[in-house]
């Protein structure tokens, strides 16, 4: 992606932002194709947290928000573009709708806040942790309420069983991210 945003070959600052947006609404929908059913649960595992984590620290809020809710709108207008190639309302106000919108949230707490993490990993790597919670409370609330759920049921169903695997992906995205933040900083 650097080399598509160099400043050199797309000079407007625009464009490369839009680029930028694009990518990251692309990378969600392909993070949404790597899908593990839970026999358990009506929330699969995906690998959209990864990107919707990167999403926020490379755009930043603003950018970082409108790539989720664009992947949201585009979803809803009825692309299969959601978990399991599923479209239109109904994964929004099923059991999965507060992760997807959850996913800006996240966005938004990183793109906002990294500035004051960007000088130290751990500090960083605090606040991937504290977004992929924003998006698994965000989810685990949804859930609750749509299906009417007790909230010890609402947490087995909608949390327990992804903390494992978030705090993987917010590590990963965490590494990702200051390995290549001096370099993606030129271009976005």
């Amino acid at each position: 992606m650097e080399i598509a945003l160099n400043r050199d070959v797309v000079e407007s600052a625009a464009a490369r932002r839009t680029i930028a947006v694009v990518f990251f609404l692309s990378a969600t929908v392909m993070g949404a194709f790597v899908r593990i059913p839970l026999p358990f649960t009506p929330v699969p595992v995906t690998l959209q947290t990864f990107f919707v984590l990167l999403a926020g620290a490379y755009l930043g809020a603003g950018a970082g928000v409108s790539s989720q809710l664009l992947y949201v709108a585009l979803g809803a207008a009825g692309a299969p573009i959601f978990a399991g190639a599923a479209c239109g309302l109904s994964p929004l106000f099923g059991p999965t709708g507060g992760y997807l919108l959850g996913f800006a949230a996240a966005a938004f707490a990183i793109g906002a806040l990294k500035r004051f993490c960007e000088d130290s990993f751990p500090r960083l790597l605090a606040l991937f942790l504290l977004a992929s919670f924003i998006i698994l409370l965000c989810g685990t609330l949804w859930l609750k309420a749509a299906l009417n759920l007790p909230a010890g049921t609402a947490f087995r169903l909608g949390m327990a069983p992804f903390i494992a695997g978030d705090l993987f992906k917010a590590i990963a995205a965490c590494l990702v991210y200051w390995r290549f933040k001096a370099g993606l900083a030129k271009v976005c």
